[in-house]
């Protein structure tokens, strides 16, 4: 505890002399405050195959991450990625083009743990290959993250083959050296007024920290789906590993100050999970913004399994049917917008059932309860957070700074084996656009857990209570 209190000093002092949320705006693209890349610069149209080739586009960046985890047991752990992306994008011919990606992170002799205790890294996990390193002993990776195929047509967009996919249920989540990408096929389109499509045919992914494809859900250790939110229950020896996800959405802003969308996502004969979610704005004075907003999740058993699989980590006790995927998801907040202020308050809760499985990168309580490095989906938790967020450039006080704290309290099941204890966790934000091209970014993070809670069996809980320090550097060129 006396740790935790002296975090909140450091952090009240990075606080009032700090800032993050503004977005980085080089001459081609826009790094935003999720770190997904929008390019504001695209090749234009040409009429012959040499042109195409020829008058594309590249888009080169340069990163840093540097991650410190400090458990209160002392067994900390270290990590840090150097390394860089070019993007290449073929001018458009008659609707077609082409992007490929290749993205490189090295971890430097003089930060980074030593191979035998790469199983401990924490946050720093993704800027290496933990199978690659306990088969060849080699750090780093180089990879190709996109390799795709587009078309077209009026407002119509298709993709085939490795590319980033954002939906409700899939996130690139590119915060660390190299996002998470899928290998299929996907569709979206406006060509309906206010209204926006999207669907997808994946047939597999590649995390950030693998060097190749795998199973979009199926658990074998390192090899296949081993993000920190898989369900571990579901191994390829039960369900194989040739799984596919299908993903769908509509968008629609027909509604004066009101969006809607309606998410689906299958993985068949394991598991499904339609999501309601909509956000109305209301707008009581000049410079004023209020946002409620509401997220309903309900996940379906396509399982039908003989053997435990409510809980992520395979530990089932304290669940009422430890052999049901149903499960569902309620989660609420009111954002306040004011000029270069953004307030929120968030609420979620999962229903007494199973967990929610969701090992896409994409959280089911993100943007209402989410606090970095969190996973509060386990059943029968309920979560509450408390965000602020200034922009010190929109303000005119300070170029390209601005900061964001939360502070979330989540309540977990502690009669359940496989749920952690209950946490307050502290984050801040605090990042500096230099110029046009180059940001620096700041997180920090401060859990403090409750100590010597009994589970179901009376077995007291891990204390997980941690301090975190991130630092990222981005460059674009």
């Amino acid at each position: 505890m006396q740790k935790f209190k002296l975090s909140l000093v450091v952090i009240s002092s990075l606080v009032l002399s700090s800032s993050l949320q503004a977005d980085l705006k080089s001459e081609k693209v826009v790094l935003k405050n999720n770190m997904q890349v929008e390019y504001i610069q695209k090749p234009a149209s040409v009429d012959n195959f040499s042109d195409a080739l020829t008058e594309g586009m590249y888009y080169g960046r340069f990163r840093t991450n540097t991650f410190y985890w400090a458990w209160d047991n002392d067994e900390n752990n270290k990590a840090m990625g150097i390394g860089a992306s070019l993007v290449y994008k073929t001018a458009p011919l008659n609707g077609i083009s082409a992007t490929i990606a290749g993205y490189t992170s090295q971890n430097p002799a003089w930060y980074r743990m030593e191979a035998s205790d790469a199983g401990i890294v924490k946050a720093g996990k993704d800027t290496f290959s933990r199978y690659k390193l306990s088969t060849s002993g080699d750090y780093g990776m180089t990879v190709l993250g996109q390799a795709y195929i587009q078309a077209d047509v009026a407002k119509t967009t298709i993709k085939a083959g490795r590319f980033l996919h954002e939906s409700t249920f899939t996130k690139s989540n590119d915060t660390k050296m190299i996002p998470n990408t899928f290998d299929g096929v996907s569709v979206e389109s406006k060509d309906i007024d206010d209204t926006k499509v999207s669907l997808a045919y994946l047939a597999r992914q590649k995390l950030r920290d693998h060097t190749t494809s795998h199973d979009v859900i199926a658990f074998d250790g390192w090899t296949q789906n081993d993000d920190s939110a898989v369900n571990k229950n579901l191994t390829v020896a039960r369900i194989g590993d040739n799984n596919r996800l299908i993903v769908a959405s509509v968008t629609n802003k027909s509604v004066k100050n009101l969006k809607t969308t309606v998410s689906y996502m299958s993985v068949p004969s394991v598991v499904s999970n339609l999501a309601l979610e909509a956000h109305y704005t209301i707008k009581p004075i000049d410079n004023l913004k209020i946002i409620p907003g509401i997220r309903y999740m309900q996940q379906f058993d396509n399982l039908n399994a003989n053997y435990g699989v409510a809980n992520l980590k395979a530990k089932q006790d304290g669940y009422d049917n430890p052999n049901s995927l149903e499960a569902s998801l309620i989660a609420v907040r009111v954002d306040v917008k004011s000029g270069p202020f953004m307030g929120r308050l968030g609420y979620s809760y999962v229903a007494d059932k199973a967990d929610i499985i969701s090992p896409w990168r994409a959280f089911p309580t993100g943007g209402f309860t989410r606090a970095m490095g969190q996973y509060n989906w386990y059943a029968n938790t309920k979560s509450y957070l408390i965000r602020a967020g200034y922009d010190f450039d929109k303000a005119n006080i300070l170029d390209g700074f601005s900061i964001m704290a939360r502070y979330a309290f989540q309540d977990f099941d502690d009669k359940k084996t496989g749920t952690p204890s209950d946490n307050g966790i502290l984050n801040i934000d605090a990042r500096q656009n230099i110029g046009d091209d180059l940001q620096l970014k700041v997180r920090l993070g401060f859990s403090e857990a409750d100590a010597h809670i009994k589970d179901i069996n009376g077995i007291e809980k891990d204390d997980w209570s941690y301090n975190e320090y991130r630092v990222e550097l981005n460059y674009f060129y």
